[in-house]
């Protein structure tokens, strides 16, 4: 699991990264003005785990070879991790992949609240033609 915080221009962002048996599944989380520590230490005790398993899509990766590194390469590696702010572009997928399933669901339960609203309109109006013609 990593947690990687950084700044996008207009807000200081979370972004939660889990690999579980080659499948990664990512969430944001905006913090807002610049986070102070036990803000982001509060974040990862109460709201991670929660917000993670929220997320519902995954993207399919392939499993690094561990092969032992040579120590000036993985202190290179490390600075160059350090330095990169910003996600991963597997994290990236998971996300938009998730804003789009929640942007299907949102779209069919406006329209099905929609229709509902049409039927329960048209009923009325049923009703008060009904009324209407009750003296006859």
């Amino acid at each position: 699991m990593k947690l990687t915080v950084y700044f996008n221009g207009q807000y200081w962002l979370g972004v939660v990264e889990s690999n579980d048996d080659s499948k990664l599944k990512a969430c944001q989380f905006i913090f807002g003005p610049e986070p102070k520590d036990g803000e982001v230490m509060d974040f990862v005790q109460h709201h991670m785990l929660a917000l993670l398993a929220a997320s519902t899509q995954e993207v399919e990766i392939g499993k690094p070879v561990q092969r032992k590194t040579n120590p000036k390469r993985l202190a290179r590696q490390i600075a160059k991790e350090l330095l990169m702010s910003g996600v991963s572009s597997y994290a990236q997928d998971v996300m938009k992949l998730e804003l789009e399933s929640r942007k299907k669901e949102r779209k069919v339960t406006n329209k099905q609240m929609y229709e509902e609203f049409k039927e329960k309109k048209y009923l009325l109006k049923v009703q008060k033609a009904k009324e209407k013609h009750r003296g006859r």
